[in-house]
């Protein structure tokens, strides 16, 4: 049997590199998601609504529409999904731009991580992570707005 937190961790360790690549090379990235299959298996996921450029909110919303789906197919373990936002760092609460990963896992574990990151002369350079309780709303019967109690900290950039 594997433990939630450590499935959560490897699955977001693989998700986050591509966010950083981006926006080292592009200065900003569309959510995006990621999923662990039962057997340990790490797939990458994307949503796409038709348009040339998505709001952030509606790529998420049809990431976690899909997640929800396939946890009732028992597809997953875990899902991750990626975005950027604005954030009030914690003590100061001074705002910054940050890597947001949803992390859910099937086992009742689910935690918001978050990555306060500026660019610098192309450098990409994090700030000291923190997080905070998720909304558990992928695999449980009690599937709310993703972005209700996301909102009180930090909302996605658009």
């Amino acid at each position: 049997m594997s433990d939630p937190k450590t499935d959560c961790e490897a699955l977001m360790n693989s998700a986050l590199p591509f966010a950083q690549q981006m926006l080292t090379s592009h200065g900003e990235f569309i959510p995006f998601g990621a999923a662990m299959r039962p057997d340990g298996q790490i797939v990458s996921i994307a949503g796409y609504d038709g348009t040339e450029h998505p709001r952030s909110v509606e790529i998420i919303a049809l990431m976690k529409e899909g997640f929800i789906a396939a946890a009732r197919k028992s597809e997953y373990k875990a899902t991750a999904i990626v975005y950027d936002v604005m954030v009030q760092v914690p003590p100061s609460r001074e705002k910054s731009d940050a890597i947001a990963v949803s992390l859910n896992h099937q086992d009742n574990y689910s935690i918001i991580v978050v990555f306060p990151y500026k660019i610098s002369g192309g450098q990409l350079m994090l700030g000291t992570t923190f997080a905070q309780k998720g909304e558990a709303d992928i695999f449980s019967e009690r599937r709310g707005s993703f972005f209700g109690g996301i909102r009180r900290l930090f909302s996605p950039n658009t």
